[in-house]
């Protein structure tokens, strides 16, 4: 039992890494909000603990990564952490899937042959479809922002890509990166009502 724990914390902290590796489009970011919130109350934070990311209760490097990006881009809307009396619990999570595209195309080719009343070759078109498969590895990577007196969650942001492989140096700047175009989403500051 203590191996899976092991095992399933070592995945989450390389599905993280990957996730933030994403392809250079970048991935696709969307976000939800309750429309019955209000955000005029919400001026300090903390980090739900355990963070979903954490589930095995302990921190990796790349969770540590995320949650400062988290924290900056939060201080950055004017937001102060206050780990015993926040108004927004931050809870984060990531993992990773298996994906599969399979894309058809329509091609057309000849067969020649000759034909012995035209006294001549003659071209016969024929067509089929060709169908190449692809498999690559999906990663997603949420931002919840939730009410810590009601326990609501008030805000989400989500960033969906493909990942790749990336040299640790190169991890943390694709952290904050992903949790910018994320928080790019967030349209509110500390204090202030309607964005």
């Amino acid at each position: 039992m203590a191996r899976f724990a092991r095992m399933t914390g070592w995945s989450l902290m390389v599905s993280a890494a990957l996730l933030l590796s994403a392809c250079a489009t970048g991935p696709r970011v969307t976000s939800d909000v309750d429309p019955s919130a209000d955000f005029s109350r919400y001026r300090t934070f903390a980090f739900y603990s355990p963070l979903a990311i954490e589930g095995q209760g302990y921190a990796t490097l790349t969770s540590g990564r995320i949650k400062a990006a988290a924290q900056t881009q939060m201080e950055s809307r004017g937001y102060v952490y206050d780990e015993k009396s926040p108004d927004l619990w931050v809870n984060l999570n990531a993992y990773i899937q298996e994906k599969t595209d399979v894309v058809s195309t329509p091609e057309v080719d000849y067969d020649y042959y000759y034909s012995y009343r035209a006294r001549r070759y003659v071209s016969v078109p024929y067509w089929r479809d060709r169908t190449n498969v692809y498999q690559y590895t999906e990663g997603t990577l949420n931002v919840d922002l939730v009410d810590a007196k009601e326990n609501r969650l008030v805000w989400e942001g989500v960033a969906v890509g493909r990942v790749g492989r990336s040299k640790p140096e190169e991890r943390g700047a694709k952290i904050d990166a992903a949790m910018a175009e994320i928080f790019a989403r967030y349209p509110h500051r500390a204090g202030a009502g309607r964005p």
